[in-house]
C-alpha cells in the first residue's frame, strides 16, 4: 500500500481541491507503478483527454511518487520549447512552497548546474526534458557522468505527450545490424543504467497502442516493436471540460448551445486560402467576395463575440478578459503570410466601413449579431441591444484592438510566451495564424474561434485530436460565443473520431479496449503503415451496440433518371424478404444474406446524390457488412 499522508502530497492536495475521482486516479496509477512491471515498451499510462488536465493530474502523481521512495523525476516533453518552459514554470509553481523549504529542486537540463551539492543531491529531484537529442544527450550526461549517485536512486520517468506507438528499429543493410532510433535508444539506455525506475506514458490519443499487432513487425527494412500499455489508468474529466461531446453530441440536441457552434466552410475557400491568388481574394472586394466568405463571418464573429463578452464583464463587475482565434488550414509559411494579408485587409476595410458606411458596417455586425444571439440567449446572463455591440465593435477596430499574429516557428512561439510559458495574449482580440506550432504544448487563452482547414486525403486521428484547440476549460458563456469553422468533409472526420475516443474510453473503464466496441480495419497492411505510431482513421469505423450507420446530407437524383432504379430496389427487397432466412422481429427487420444486402445498397446508392464531404458513409457500411459476415 501507498502511503498517502506525506507532506508533498497533502501539501498540492491542500492548495489544488483535488476532486475525490482526481484523487483516486493519482492514488491508484502510483500504486500500480509501484507495483507493476513498467517500460518503454510496456508503460504504464495516464489516459486524458485533449486539454483536460492531463498536466495536473501527472503533478500529482510526481508529488506522491516523491512520497513514496522515488527520488528522481524525468518530464519528457514533446520536442517544443513552448511546452517545455510551460511545464517547468508548472512545475516550479506547483511545488513552490516545497522548493522554499529545500525539499525539491526543479530543473531545465539545459540548465541544470554541474557543481550540485551533496545537499542539493539530497533533495527530492524534477528533471525537464525535451525529447530532443541535444537535451537527450544532457540528461544521459547528468546521470551517467557528473551525478552518477543519482543512477541508484528510484527514478521516474514521465513520457507527456507521448504519441509514439512502437519503437522503431532500422536494418542496415550493409553491416546486417539493428540500430533503434536515437532518441527511443537513449531512453532506453538510461533506463538500463539505473538501479531502479518506472515508466508512465501521458496522452489524449492512445489509439494505436491499443491497435498494435501483436509481434514485432518489419516493414520496408524496418522493424517495429509494437508499445502495449501495462495498465491504463482514466483521467477523469472535470465539470469545466469542453470537448467533443458539446461539438458533436450536444450540437444535435434542439435548444442547446451547442447547435449553433460549427459553421461550414466550402473546400474551395480553403484552396483560395492555400496561396497568393489576388484575382480571387482583392483588397476591394473582401467584405463581399463569395472566396473567403467563411473566413470573413469568422472575423466579424470574433470581433462581435468577444465585444459582447467584455460588454457582460463590465455589467457584472468582472474584469474584462482578452480573446483569442486560431486559423489553422496549412502548414506552409507561405500560406500563413497569405492569410495574415487576407485577415489584415479585412480589418482594414471593415474599420474603413465603419468610417465610412454606417449602414453597411452595421449590417454586417447585425448579422454576427444575431448569430451569436442564438447561443448567447440560452444562458441568464445580461445581454446587449444590438446597438451597443455594433457600437463596441466599431470602437475596437477604430482603436485597434485586433492583433493578429503569424505564428510558424519556434523562434516566433519563444517570443510570444508570456512569464507562464503561454501565448500572450497582447490585445483585446487575439488572432494567431499557423500550423503545427499551434499544435499540443501551447497553451492560448479565452479561445472562442477557430477556424481549421487541415484537409489531408486522409485523416489521422491522433493528429487532427490534437490540433482541437477548441477543446478544454471553457466556461460555458464563452462556449456560447464561440464558433467552429471547417468542411462538412472534416467536420465528419472529427465527429467519427469522436465517438471513436469515446467508445475506446468507455471500453478501458469496462477492462478492456475489445468489451463492446468493434474497431475494422480496411486491411492488414494498413495497421503498420511507414510511420508506425500513426493508424489512419480513414482506414477504420466504430461500432458498438446499438449503433447504426444511416446515410445522411442528400438529395435524389432527379425522378426520371432514378425511376427505373427505384422500381428495381422496391422489387428486390420485396424478393429478399419473401425468401428470407428469419422473417421480420414485429419491426420490419429481416435476416438476409451479406452479398444482397450489398446488391441493394449499391441500388439505394446510385439512386442519391451527396453532399461534399458526406460520402464516406457508403464505404462503412460495405466494410461493417463485410465485418458481419466474418
Amino acid at each position: 500500500m501507498i502511503s498517502t499522508e506525506n507532506s508533498l502530497y497533502q501539501y498540492l492536495k491542500t492548495n489544488n481541491a483535488y476532486s475525490e475521482e482526481l484523487t483516486h486516479c493519482m492514488e491508484q496509477t502510483v500504486e500500480k507503478l509501484m507495483t507493476e512491471q513498467t517500460s518503454t515498451n510496456k508503460p504504464g499510462m495516464l489516459l486524458g483527454k485533449i486539454q483536460s488536465g492531463k498536466t495536473r493530474a501527472f503533478i500529482g502523481i510526481i508529488g506522491l511518487a516523491f512520497d513514496n521512495d522515488f527520488d528522481v523525476t524525468i518530464v519528457l516533453t514533446k520536442n517544443s520549447n513552448a511546452l517545455a518552459k510551460q511545464t517547468y514554470e508548472r512545475l516550479s509553481s506547483e511545488f513552490q512552497e516545497p522548493i522554499e523549504n529545500d525539499q525539491l529542486r526543479v530543473f531545465d537540463i539545459m540548465a541544470l548546474p554541474g557543481n550540485l551539492k551533496k545537499y542539493e543531491l539530497s533533495q527530492k529531484l524534477a528533471f525537464v526534458v525535451k525529447k530532443e537529442a541535444r537535451n537527450m544527450e544532457r540528461l544521459q550526461e547528468a546521470l551517467s557522468e557528473t551525478y552518477p549517485q543519482l543512477q541508484e536512486r528510484r527514478v521516474l520517468f514521465i513520457d507527456d505527450e507521448a504519441d509514439f506507438a512502437s519503437v522503431a528499429y532500422e536494418h542496415q543493410r550493409e553491416s546486417n545490424l539493428v540500430e533503434m532510433r536515437k532518441i527511443a535508444s537513449q531512453i532506453d539506455w538510461l533506463r538500463k543504467s539505473l538501479s531502479s525506475s518506472a515508466y508512465l506514458q501521458v496522452t489524449a490519443t492512445p489509439y494505436s497502442l491499443y491497435l498494435q499487432p501483436d509481434d514485432m513487425v518489419i516493414h520496408e527494412h524496418k522493424w517495429f516493436a509494437p508499445i502495449r500499455p501495462a495498465f491504463t489508468v482514466l483521467v477523469p474529466i472535470h465539470d469545466k471540460y469542453v470537448g467533443g461531446e458539446m461539438y458533436f453530441e450536444a450540437s444535435l440536441e434542439e435548444g442547446h448551445m451547442a447547435r449553433y457552434l460549427f459553421h461550414e466552410v466550402k473546400e474551395r475557400e480553403l484552396e483560395a486560402l492555400k496561396k497568393q491568388d489576388r484575382r480571387r481574394v482583392k483588397a476591394d472586394t473582401v467584405l463581399t467576395s463569395g472566396s473567403v466568405e467563411g473566413l470573413r463571418t469568422a472575423f466579424v464573429n470574433f470581433l462581435v463575440g468577444a465585444c459582447w463578452r467584455r460588454w457582460q464583464a463590465v455589467r457584472l463587475g468582472e474584469k474584462r478578459e482578452k480573446y483569442s482565434f486560431i486559423i489553422h488550414t496549412e502548414r506552409g509559411k507561405a500560406a500563413h503570410e497569405w492569410q495574415g494579408y487576407v485577415v489584415e485587409t479585412m480589418e482594414a476595410a471593415l474599420r474603413h466601413l465603419a468610417l465610412e458606411d454606417g449602414a453597411r458596417f452595421s449590417a454586417l455586425v447585425k448579422d454576427a449579431y444575431w448569430d451569436m444571439w442564438r447561443s448567447m440567449s440560452t444562458l441568464d446572463l445580461p445581454q446587449p441591444g444590438v446597438d451597443e455591440v455594433v457600437s463596441d465593435v466599431r470602437e475596437a477596430l477604430l482603436e485597434e484592438y485586433v492583433i493578429t499574429s503569424v505564428v510558424n516557428s519556434e523562434r516566433d512561439v519563444d517570443e510570444m510566451l508570456d512569464q507562464t510559458g503561454q501565448l500572450q495574449l497582447r490585445g483585446p482580440l487575439n488572432i494567431f495564424i499557423g500550423g503545427q506550432i499551434l499544435d499540443r504544448g501551447v497553451t492560448i487563452r479565452n479561445l472562442i474561434g477557430f477556424y481549421y482547414g487541415r484537409n489531408p486525403k486522409r485523416f489521422q486521428q491522433d493528429t487532427v485530436l490534437q490540433h482541437s484547440r477548441m477543446y478544454g476549460a471553457r466556461p460555458l458563456e464563452d462556449v456560447a460565443v464561440t464558433r467552429f469553422y471547417t468542411t462538412q468533409k472534416i467536420y465528419e472526420a472529427m465527429r467519427t473520431m469522436h465517438e471513436f475516443d469515446r467508445e475506446l474510453r468507455r471500453a478501458i473503464e469496462k477492462g478492456g479496449q475489445d468489451q463492446g466496441v468493434v474497431f475494422i480495419e480496411q486491411s492488414h497492411e494498413e495497421i503498420v503503415p511507414c510511420s508506425p505510431n500513426k493508424l489512419l482513421l480513414s482506414d477504420m469505423v466504430m461500432l458498438k451496440p446499438g449503433k447504426r450507420l444511416l446515410p445522411v446530407g442528400f438529395q435524389t437524383g432527379y425522378k426520371t433518371h432514378i425511376e427505373k432504379t427505384v422500381k428495381q430496389i422496391d422489387a428486390q427487397v420485396k424478393a429478399l424478404a419473401g425468401a428470407a432466412v428469419k422473417k421480420h422481429d414485429g419491426a420490419g427487420s429481416y435476416l438476409v444474406r451479406v452479398e444482397d444486402a450489398k446488391k441493394v445498397l449499391a441500388l439505394i446508392h446510385s439512386t442519391l446524390v451527396m453532399e461534399e464531404g458526406r460520402r464516406g458513409i457508403w464505404k462503412n457500411m460495405k466494410r461493417c457488412l463485410i465485418t458481419c459476415r466474418s
